[in-house]
């Protein structure tokens, strides 16, 4: 069930970043990171590729067609370092890791997202 829950955003979530082509926003960040909460909150199991989790950090890639859309990502994942409120919330930035999805940026709560983020085909 939770799965199929899962799907339905992506697909909602793909239709959408496709169709208007408006920067990432940070709700629906946190709604796709919600299926890796057991691994920011306790740093265990090691998220996978094919994961529901890594399904979700490749979904965020995908939303990334755009250099405002990575600058926009990377704000939302680093506002969300600043204000987990749990002793791993640098979890947050191993997952594109562990994912072998490369974001195309360093999850850090002081990257400058404005200035050195280019959209780049990786």
């Amino acid at each position: 069930m939770q799965n199929h829950r899962f799907m339905r955003r992506v697909l909602m979530l793909l239709s959408w970043s496709t169709s208007i082509g408006a920067a990432v926003d940070c709700t629906t960040v946190t709604d796709l990171l919600s299926v890796c909460d057991t691994f920011i909150s306790y740093g265990s199991p090691d998220p996978y590729p094919g994961s529901p989790c890594c399904e979700a950090i490749t979904n965020l890639n995908l939303m990334t067609h755009s250099t405002d859309n990575r600058r926009s990502l990377c704000g939302c994942l680093n506002g969300l370092i600043t204000t987990a409120n749990n002793p791993n919330y640098t979890a947050i930035a191993t997952l594109p890791g562990f994912c072998g999805v490369p974001l195309g940026f360093t999850v850090e709560p002081d990257a400058d997202c404005d200035s050195y983020i280019s959209f780049n085909l990786l």
